[in-house]
């Protein structure tokens, strides 16, 4: 990971894992479809409208801010994405998932429908979009799926499987639907093992990350 010059305009432009994957396999489905657009490095208290030499120099601090070059990990990257909210919003959406934290036994279910506060003018609303749910690690889960949106797109990412590596999982629904794994040899001496899910409004953007807990289940 690197810094980009600030002294000239750049696109720095890479495929993540999906990309590259899609990319290989040479049938045409490498097709770019969508992009979205963040602002993770900028520090926007540094904005000066007290700035001695005037309005021109009011987002300064802002603009000689060094920007990280690009690179696959969404934990780390993209996560205050841009988004086009109507005229005359007032309040920035938030999401209600019902929980502060996650607390689950082995073998134990749980369904989350995530609410969008603040959103069109309501005080809760449900994204007919849907919302994108991420797990960190998807060895803790036996099983993670979405559903509620039936597109190619959300089928598709909700039949993915990971062959029990330590990678995280993205699947899309107005509803998604958690399992704790049942296999012991994860907690090693430990009791739990822990991780997050963040869970991302399709439509308003909005986007909330809270912790999951596994409990070892001793016979």
């Amino acid at each position: 990971m690197g810094y980009l010059s600030n002294q000239v305009v750049t696109v720095d432009a890479i495929l993540t894992k999906k990309g590259r994957e899609l990319l290989a396999k040479g049938d045409g489905s490498f097709k770019i479809t969508q992009f979205a657009l963040a602002d993770d490095e900028i520090d926007y208290s540094l904005y000066n409208p007290d700035h001695a030499s005037g309005s021109a120099y009011y987002g300064e601090a802002i603009e000689a801010m060094p920007l990280l070059e690009a690179f696959p990990d969404e934990t780390q990257i993209m996560k205050y994405k841009l988004t086009t909210l109507p005229r005359g919003t007032a309040k920035l959406p938030i999401l209600d998932l019902g929980f502060a934290a996650i607390v689950l036994k082995q073998g134990a279910s749980l369904a989350i429908t995530p609410q969008t506060l603040n959103y069109l003018g309501s005080s809760q609303a449900f994204e007919s979009s849907g919302y994108v749910a991420t797990i960190a690690d998807a060895r803790v889960l036996n099983t993670f799926n979405g559903v509620g949106v039936n597109t190619p797109d959300a089928a598709a990412l909700n039949s993915t499987t990971t062959l029990g590596t330590n990678v995280s999982k993205t699947v899309i629904g107005t509803s998604i639907n958690l399992t704790a794994t049942t296999v012991n040899t994860l907690f090693g001496t430990n009791s739990t093992i822990q991780t997050t899910i963040t869970v991302i409004g399709r439509d308003s953007g909005a986007r909330l990350t809270i912790p999951v807990k596994i409990i070892q289940v001793t016979q």
